[in-house]
């Protein structure tokens, strides 16, 4: 299974998906990348994304969610996916928003990672779930996974 965006390349994440861009709710860049998952296993029922900076873990004293992703039944979501489909369920990201919330490092650049999941069925999960709640539900559903990076600087 493959991990492809347009807002990624060569590693990097392009500006405008960050804190670079032009689209903000509450100072939170909320513009998302659009991507696509290629060669998902025989089985999949669902996807779910974690989109996180473990590089912020040094710096404000945790690892910062940006986007949560479950029950996600197509292979690709277009650019402002994360505001304009209602066809997937988002969880709360460290901003406490449910949505997409793009990279803002003010120490240095940060190496986020991208963790997609195949699913062998629909997660019992409702809107406002966090980290903890997406992986436990995972337990044991788990077809594959694939981890992408991106860097995006300060």
């Amino acid at each position: 299974m493959k991990f492809i965006s347009e807002g990624i390349k060569n590693g990097i994440i392009a500006d405008k998906y960050g804190k670079r861009g032009k689209e903000f709710r509450f100072g939170m860049p909320t513009l998302s990348f659009p991507f696509e998952i290629i060669d998902a296993p025989k089985g999949t029922k669902s996807f779910a994304i974690i989109f996180e900076d473990p590089d912020s873990q040094p710096f404000c004293g945790k690892i910062w969610v940006h986007w949560l992703i479950a029950n996600l039944h197509r292979t690709s979501l277009g650019e402002n996916e994360s505001k304009t489909s209602n066809d997937f369920i988002q969880g709360t990201n460290t901003w406490n928003e449910n949505c997409y919330g793009g990279p803002c490092p003010s120490d240095k650049p940060h190496k986020y990672k991208i963790s997609v999941f195949a699913l062998s069925e629909n997660l019992r999960l409702f809107g406002n779930f966090s980290k903890t709640q997406l992986e436990n539900e995972m337990k044991n559903k788990i077809i594959d996974t694939t981890v992408v990076y991106g860097v995006y600087s300060n």
